[in-house]
């Protein structure tokens, strides 16, 4: 625990860099969120890096709002499962760049984090727990979410918040890690959002989305 707080401290300033920043997405343009929802869609089972230097040349050439899935699936080539995702990214793109619903207006209506990765869930085609998690934390709600993926499951299990890495993660099992990684938080007197940037750049050895 201690070598976690040692870290901690050397981090500090850069997690808390990170966490402003993701805030301030919270107020950008439509279009800007909505790269941000792309990546998270992205992320699932490939590098998060690789996949926002995807979407980074997507926005550039001007085909995460305008390119077919063809198109979209020749640039995100080095993420896995692309057809799938450039065909998500498509359906999101008719529902919210030109559709009647705008991110930022479901923002507003609904308040309590919670309910809005619900949503977020049974809205977006590609986004379970940690996916809408993830997005929610890139645009400034993540105080409350927790991202489980494989490197903050390692370290849980590290140490001694869970007995053993579970082999999936229903939404019942998912809760119950969450309380606990929240918890665990509290305990060592930082934030959630704080822990989860810890913890992953603990293991990549950088901090990003």
């Amino acid at each position: 625990m201690e070598e976690l707080l040692n870290l901690y401290k050397e981090r500090k300033n850069d997690i808390k860099k990170s966490l402003k920043e993701f805030s301030r997405v919270r107020n950008a343009n439509e279009k800007r969120i909505f790269s941000e929802l792309c990546f998270c869609l992205c992320t699932p089972q490939s590098k998060a890096l690789m996949c926002w230097e995807a979407i980074e040349k997507l926005d550039e050439s001007g085909k995460l709002i305008n390119g077919d899935i063809k198109e979209i699936q020749e640039m995100l080539r080095r993420v896995r499962f692309n057809k799938t995702k450039a065909r998500r990214i498509v359906a999101a793109r008719k529902k919210f760049m030109n559709g009647d619903l705008k991110i930022k207006e479901i923002f507003e209506e609904i308040e309590d984090d919670h309910e809005l990765r619900k949503w977020l869930i049974e809205n977006v085609d590609g986004f379970g727990m940690k996916e809408a998690s993830h997005f929610m934390r890139n645009i400034g709600r993540g105080e409350n979410v927790a991202i489980l993926d494989r490197h903050i499951l390692r370290n849980l299990n590290k140490y001694g918040i869970l007995e053993k890495i579970p082999d999936n993660l229903p939404e019942k099992g998912y809760l119950e890690i969450e309380k606990k990684m929240k918890d665990f938080a509290k305990s060592i007197g930082i934030s959630l959002a704080e822990l989860d940037l810890l913890l992953w750049s603990k293991e990549t050895g950088f901090i990003f989305k």
